[in-house]
């Protein structure tokens, strides 16, 4: 059996483990959800349309909460406590080092892409010789305190170094619970904008239906699937959140309630931005809010927008980090004692990562492109892949007819998709530079 890696181990050896609770657990699932998936949602609108892009959103959140129950029965029907441990149960240590590269793929790059994200709201960029300016730019002007290098680095050591100083989940329910209210802040104000342009007539009707002009357009609807896949894989985290509760059930209704927020915040976001921009909407919602407003209160509004979205990407660094600690040191050290107890070997992995996700974010202009691949590999693996190839295989016989029927059409449909997502991708990346 392979150490927990910290997953459930108090701040102190010999103290008492302190069960986590439901709505603590709905914070941290939930925000282990809403990350930077939530601004491409409405994009993703424009190219489906409303009633297949909703059916999609509620697919693929039932469906991922199918995986999380499989992974959570074979977890408590076998010996290991964390994901890469119920794989190496199913397919010996390939499977491990499977769902481990994959989780250190999905959550660095996400790091990665976040601190970006905060970096361009705080202190602009510039893409393709075109200036935008950050929010700290356009309020006091140009200084060397407000450049990314320098913002970034007071955000990194001020607010997420001590967040990911936390041993326990449980101990980020009060910030996760703020990012959650945050993203509500987010959909909110983009609700009063929308309906405020919509009685100006500045809006038009949204699409119910993809608008098809061709083959080229067919496949594009595809590439929409791993946005929505990648918005909904959160399951790196489910492990080390479920163990801190006290019954199996718990975690099923923290994750039932998390899904069918998210699934919410998700669709209003994306109705509510397609109806506010239009055929002009981006696949970084972000960019249509940094254009400049015609009057003072739409300017404060668009900075609201932007300013709690990056707050709360801040928010969700720490959750992310979590689980990428954690199968590090699984990885790396999986004969040593729990993570949480050997204050040397933790403070060494979270300075190191914290300090290499700064340098990326710095030195890395654009990796939206490797955002858009990641969901349709490692993000898809983990959220659907995986837990069906655990079904299929089941080692510990307890299958149903109906268990491997589901996890046999999650992994038809995951690696179909995937496949046509990324040939995609490759023709539209190529087809631009030409």
């Amino acid at each position: 059996m392979s150490p927990t890696a910290g997953l459930n181990s108090p701040l102190l050896p010999d103290s008492p483990v302190k069960r986590a609770s439901v709505s603590g657990a709905v914070f941290n699932v939930s925000t282990s959800i809403i990350g930077a998936g939530i601004m491409s949602i409405p994009a993703t609108i424009k190219v489906l349309g409303v009633i297949p892009a909703f059916v999609l959103i509620v697919g693929i959140g039932w469906l991922a909460e199918i995986s999380v129950e499989f992974l959570m029965r074979f977890t408590h029907s076998g010996e290991s406590r964390t994901y890469a441990g119920v794989m190496r149960e199913s397919y010996g240590k390939a499977g491990s080092l499977l769902v481990q590269i994959c989780v250190m793929i999905t959550n660095f790059g996400c790091l990665i892409i976040y601190l970006i994200i905060i970096g361009d709201v705080l202190s602009g960029n510039q893409p393709e010789g075109s200036q935008h300016f950050g929010v700290l730019q356009e309020w006091f002007g140009a200084h060397w305190w407000n450049t990314r290098p320098v913002a970034l680095l007071f955000i990194v050591i001020f607010i997420m170094l001590p967040l990911v100083l936390f041993r326990r989940v449980e101990s980020l329910r009060f910030s996760s619970a703020i990012s959650v209210l945050l993203a509500v802040v987010f959909v909110g104000i983009c609700s009063v904008m929308a309906i405020s342009a919509l009685f100006e007539g500045k809006t038009k009707t949204p699409r119910l239906l993809p608008q098809l002009n061709g083959s080229a357009s067919f496949f594009d609807l595809f590439t929409a699937v791993p946005v929505i896949v990648t918005a909904f894989t959160f399951h790196f985290n489910v492990h080390p959140i479920g163990f801190e509760l006290s019954k199996t059930s718990d975690m099923t209704t923290a994750v039932r309630i998390s899904v069918i927020l998210c699934a919410a915040i998700y669709f209003s976001i994306g109705v509510f931005g397609y109806l506010l921009f239009g055929e002009s909407i981006l696949s970084d919602i972000l960019v249509n809010f940094d254009r400049s407003s015609d009057t003072t209160s739409g300017a404060f509004l668009n900075d609201m927008v932007r300013l709690s979205y990056a707050l709360h990407l801040v928010l969700v660094f720490p959750l992310l980090n979590f689980s990428l600690r954690a199968n590090i040191d699984e990885l790396i050290f999986p004969k040593k004692p729990l993570l949480a107890r050997d204050n040397k070997r933790f403070l060494s992995l979270t300075l190191i990562l914290l300090v290499l996700s700064y340098i990326a974010a710095i030195e890395i202009p654009d990796i939206w492109y490797f955002f858009q691949f990641m969901g349709s590999t490692s993000a898809v693996c983990l959220a659907f892949i995986f837990p069906g190839a655990i079904v299929l295989r089941d080692v510990h016989r307890i299958s149903t007819a109906n268990d491997r029927i589901t996890g046999a059409v999650m992994i038809i449909l995951a690696v179909v998709t995937s496949i046509i997502a990324i040939f995609t991708n490759i023709y539209s990346l190529f087809t631009s530079k030409s």
